[in-house]
């Protein structure tokens, strides 16, 4: 390996750990009061809604799987619905409307009073998040939104965000991989 492949290798892991030192100093409450929502909507009968694009959508994927099977041990499946999946969907509002209401689309017709909607844009400005987290909110949803960017539309939109800010949307994701893992730990463990 040559000094400037290895340089650039440290650098992002130098940045990882720089991310994760500032999750471990501003993110513990956050990343709690999002456990506490989640589990008072599962108690109180709601769904968990979540969305994001590109790696965002897997992320939601991610989450939703954790909750609906297990993440580390055994336990009633609960109610979660990644809105990235269902490719009939997605592509009929986007032709038939715009790729927009892909999420919005989604939210009016099962988000109700009560669920929380969780929002992943590592911008804050994804248009068809937005768009959904509007009509969840209309809805009665509680929002959590997890972002990239300081003082975006989407944390201006939210309850609860917790904003992994850096330019670069993989290390802002490495950080809410690390903090969806705890969420879904802690709300695992109330269940």
């Amino acid at each position: 390996m040559n000094r400037k492949t290895k340089s650039r290798i440290v650098e992002i892991i130098d940045e990882h750990n720089r991310m994760v030192a500032s999750l471990r100093a501003s993110g513990p409450e956050i990343i709690n009061d999002a456990a506490e929502a989640i589990i008072k909507a599962l108690k109180k009968g709601g769904t968990i809604y979540i969305c994001g694009n590109g790696g965002s959508a897997a992320d939601a994927q991610h989450i939703a799987s954790e909750l609906v099977n297990r993440f580390e041990c055994n336990r009633r499946a609960l109610p979660a619905v990644a809105l990235t999946t269902d490719s009939s969907i997605i592509t009929s509002i986007s032709n038939d409307s715009s790729y927009e209401q892909i999420f919005a689309r989604q939210a009016e017709a099962l988000v109700k009073k009560g669920d929380v909607f969780w929002a992943l844009s590592t911008s804050g400005s994804s248009p068809n998040v937005l768009a959904g987290v509007k009509v969840a909110r209309q809805k009665g949803a509680f929002i959590i939104a997890f972002t990239g960017r300081k003082n975006s539309t989407l944390e201006r939109q939210a309850d609860i965000c917790l904003c992994a800010n850096d330019k670069s949307a993989a290390r802002s994701q490495e950080i809410h991989h690390l903090a969806y893992h705890i969420i879904c730990g802690l709300v695992e463990s109330r269940f």
